[in-house]
């Protein structure tokens, strides 16, 4: 057993009561949901009648084990808060997801990934047991070998079985400091062929790697993020000011010579995608040095960029801007194609040339990942002992004739491709389609069993259809 702070300890237990006791006062006939500050989801959402559950006592760490290397981790607790518990031990989760407030329960339900994945793979992986509210409003502690069901399917469920109320997962030992090496390529099947050495020998030139992802700007520019942890002292980078971290990646040296080297703290590392929400904030003009220079570092952060984004969908701002200035006020304006797409790392180079000659968004991200565990995970199949890619790209492109054109012919792509695509943005697939690739008759016997009367939504209905 984790030991827990008592404070902690009573804090929590007092959570769950409130989140029990809300959900008791929910009527029967009513659908349940979070009540929650925040949100990493990016599909369209319309109002609909569901009270939410008080999850406002489930966002601490409850206690950090370093004999054991474990935490026992509130299901609202952002991985910011999470990391900042553990880095003082020297330790931190097996995969840090690159922005600040995705919870440790999103991370679970809903899959999360990082540069960490090609050794340790998924955030679900590194955890060995949790407690979970079900749809039918029993808390049940669930693990490997306790509710095996459950715990198996609950990744990739999106709070359609039920939410997290306590994990505890493992924790790997961590240096001081990252030393980087950006590797340039100008050739995407020789920057593929050699992020598939490095996860295969787990290291480059004889040197172990701790730490790996990659940047496509064009078919001729790509860039290999390898990372060592190192206890060596010495200058660091730091990208929360007017430097941005990844225009700090580009560089142009070729040969034997194309590479360029960084150093960041643990924590900086960590983070160093969100101060800028990868690239994501120059659509508000935060890169521009004059605005940077004004724009406050503690507003420098992926939560503050979504909730502008929020702002912007609730109240259509840019799209009455745009529909005064270069379209009729009857055609949509712009598609969201804001989406994460794992495929086979051998069908990699196959998407990336694809993307790049039909979809106009750019740079894009990648991440190598493999899983842990060989047993799998039923709501998002992939083969053990296999390497997949993740494939990141997050914009909007000129709106076609029909809703979602390019967001479906993605969807076609990766599927072509033995892929998968996650569920947080908008998805368009049919019934059919969604259940071969999302668990289908696994889910449905499973979701019988834990939310009998359908108190909680339907995956399907959750994650593509719109309320």
């Amino acid at each position: 057993m984790v030991p827990v702070r008592g404070s902690a300890l009573s804090a929590h237990a007092a959570g769950v009561d409130r989140l029990m006791a809300s959900y008791r006062s929910i009527p029967a006939t009513s659908a349940v949901r979070l009540a929650k500050p925040t949100s990493n989801l990016f599909r369209a959402r319309t109002k609909r009648d569901a009270r939410g559950l008080d999850t406002s006592g489930l966002t601490g760490v409850l206690g950090v084990d370093p004999e054991t290397s474990t935490a026992d981790v509130a299901g609202m607790c952002t991985y910011e808060d999470l990391v900042a518990a553990t880095l003082p031990y020297g330790l931190s989760p097996l995969v840090v997801p690159q922005l600040k407030t995705i919870t440790l329960g999103g991370a679970v339900s809903g899959l999360g990934i990082e540069s960490a994945s090609f050794r340790n793979g998924l955030p679900h992986e590194s955890v060995l047991e949790m407690d979970i509210l079900t749809g039918a409003g029993e808390l049940l502690t669930a693990s490997r070998g306790q509710h095996s069901d459950l715990f198996r399917a609950f990744p990739n469920s999106y709070g359609t079985l039920g939410y997290s109320t306590r994990l505890r997962i493992e924790l790997e030992p961590v240096a001081p400091f990252v030393a980087m090496r950006h590797v340039r390529f100008h050739s995407l099947p020789e920057m593929v062929a050699a992020m598939e050495r490095i996860v295969d020998t787990g290291g480059q030139g004889g040197t172990p790697v701790d730490y790996l992802d990659g940047v496509v700007f064009s078919a001729d520019e790509s860039y290999l993020c390898v990372g060592r942890r190192t206890t060596t002292p010495g200058p660091v980078s730091d990208y929360t000011g007017k430097n941005i971290y990844y225009q700090s990646i580009r560089h142009d040296s070729v040969g034997a010579d194309a590479t360029k080297d960084d150093r960041l703290t643990i924590h900086d590392y960590f983070w160093r995608w969100d101060t800028d929400w990868f690239w994501c904030s120059r659509a508000f003009g935060v890169q521009n040095p004059r605005l940077r220079r004004w724009w406050p570092r503690r507003y420098r952060r992926s939560s503050v960029y979504s909730k502008l984004v929020g702002v912007d969908h609730r109240f259509g701002i840019s799209d009455r801007i745009e529909t005064r200035s270069i379209r009729p006020p009857d055609r949509p304006l712009h598609e969201r194609v804001v989406q994460d797409i794992e495929v086979p790392v051998e069908r990699t180079c196959e998407f990336l040339e694809w993307f790049l000659g039909n979809v106009p968004i750019t740079p894009i991200w990648l991440c190598p990942l493999r899983l842990r565990d060989r047993d799998g995970w039923p709501l998002y199949p992939m083969r053990p002992d296999h390497t997949y890619v993740n494939v990141g790209f997050w914009s909007s492109v000129p709106a076609g004739a029909t809703e979602g054109v390019t967001n479906r012919a993605i969807e076609a792509k990766v599927s072509e491709l033995d892929g998968h695509k996650s569920l947080y943005s908008d998805s368009f697939y049919t019934r059919e389609e969604f259940d071969e690739l999302y668990g289908g008759e696994a889910y449905k016997t499973i979701k019988k069993t834990y939310d009998p009367d359908s108190r909680l939504l339907d995956l399907y209905a959750k994650a593509v259809q719109r309320r």
